[in-house]
């Protein structure tokens, strides 16, 4: 039974995952990261043996090197950002949960594993885990295929524990808050650009014609997040960013939009990036920094990049608030 102030009852997990990192900066710590991350099928629908050789073949022998320098450009004392701050919110929730559950962080790719974290919570006695994907926004490419790693791994298990899955949040009212919220505060401190840009993680158009929801949830968490904000429409937009091979990907490309904005006579923009829980190499080099490049190169003025939540206080009050709701009815 649920206490009056909503808590979890006892025994229960929270496995909290996010991509994943290398753990390093080099290339040598890249080249299994990007094994593993580029020979999810869910990630590349290439025909397997034809994907395989252009792997092992070609991207393993040029890729972790390029990565590794652009890894290294925003590489912290404390290790990977994406890591630092998934820890530091993984930690604050557990604070904020209480003694009576268990938050264990875990990466799709690299460690620590789903499989270690799962084993981690089993090791604590727990017997009820909700897995939260950092995603606000679901795709096969991400959510899914954390779930397939998490049944995958449960199928060796004899016991297997109670679990719920949370796939999305996209417009729960405390993450459309949050986001709102920290553009609001940043416009407070360092002033208010020509335009917002809402730059979310692409994916192959293949993809969402064959039926992946992510850009309309896109969209949508766009849309929301400017009406709380009071935005007129022609003063944001969405485009896709991080794209990766010859296919089509879902558009408009970020960058291409910035090049043209800065061209087109726009002085000063604004950067968001809503589908990123916590700050990695997509939004600190790929956006705070060379989309910057791309755009001041093109004739602009002014360009800022909008932090990710993070571990920040409102961050960690929607993660709980999806854990409490989803924990409902156990008794």
């Amino acid at each position: 039974m649920l206490t009056q102030k909503n808590e979890l009852p006892p025994h229960t997990g929270v496995l909290l995952v996010n991509l994943g990192t290398p753990e390093a900066p080099t290339g040598k710590a890249l080249r299994p990261y990007l094994r593993q991350f580029l020979g999810d099928p869910r990630v590349i629908e290439y025909p397997r043996w034809l994907w395989k050789l252009i792997l092992n073949g070609i991207i393993l022998n040029v890729r972790p090197r390029r990565s590794a320098k652009l890894y290294a450009k925003i590489w912290t004392d404390e290790g990977s950002p994406l890591f630092v701050f998934s820890q530091k919110l993984a930690d604050k929730l557990q604070a904020e949960l209480g003694e009576g559950s268990k938050v264990v962080l875990a990466m799709r790719y690299g460690r620590p594993s789903i499989a270690s974290g799962l084993d981690q919570l089993r090791q604590a006695g727990i017997n009820r885990i909700i897995i939260l994907p950092l995603y606000p926004q679901y795709s096969a490419t991400t959510v899914g295929t954390i779930f397939d790693d998490l049944f995958d791994t449960l199928k060796t298990w004899r016991w297997v524990p109670e679990i719920r899955t949370i796939n999305q949040y996209y417009m729960h009212p405390l993450y459309i808050k949050g986001i709102a919220d920290s553009i609001r505060n940043f416009w407070q401190t360092n002033g208010r650009s020509q335009r917002l840009i809402y730059s979310f993680h692409g994916i192959p158009k293949a993809y969402a014609e064959k039926g992946d929801p992510y850009p309309e949830q896109c969209q949508t968490t766009a849309k929301w997040v400017s009406k709380q904000l009071n935005l007129e429409d022609d003063a944001w937009q969405v485009t896709f960013q991080s794209r990766f091979g010859p296919e089509e990907w879902l558009q408009p490309y970020s960058d291409e939009t910035l090049i043209a904005w800065g061209k087109g006579g726009g002085e000063s923009v604004d950067t968001v990036c809503p589908g990123f829980a916590a700050d990695c190499l997509e939004t600190l080099e790929e956006m705070a920094q060379e989309n910057r490049h791309f755009f001041l190169e093109a004739g602009g003025k002014s360009y800022q990049y909008i932090p990710a939540l993070n571990d920040d206080p409102a961050h960690v009050a929607l993660l709980a608030a999806l854990v409490r709701q989803n924990g409902q009815g156990w008794m």
